[in-house]
């Protein structure tokens, strides 16, 4: 398996522990951590040249995975 760069793990390497606690304790947290690993993995897959797709639909993946960012950043 190859490494998936953007890892929430290492966005926040200072909240590692939190990031758990809050995917096992918050439902909705939980969502948005399953939502930004899913982005991020079509990203590297759009990177790695594994899943082509056009310019667009990579900024808009791209968009959405630095919303996603902001919103767990919010909650850390």
């Amino acid at each position: 398996m190859t490494h998936v760069p953007h890892e929430l793990a290492e966005e926040f390497p200072d909240s590692k522990d939190r990031i758990h606690e809050l995917t096992q304790s918050d439902a909705h947290f939980a969502k948005l951590s399953e939502e930004y690993h899913s982005v991020n993995r079509q990203i590297h897959r759009i990177e790695t040249n594994v899943a082509p797709a056009d310019e667009g639909f990579e900024k808009q993946l791209r968009r959405q995975r630095l919303s996603l960012k902001d919103q767990i950043s919010t909650y850390l």
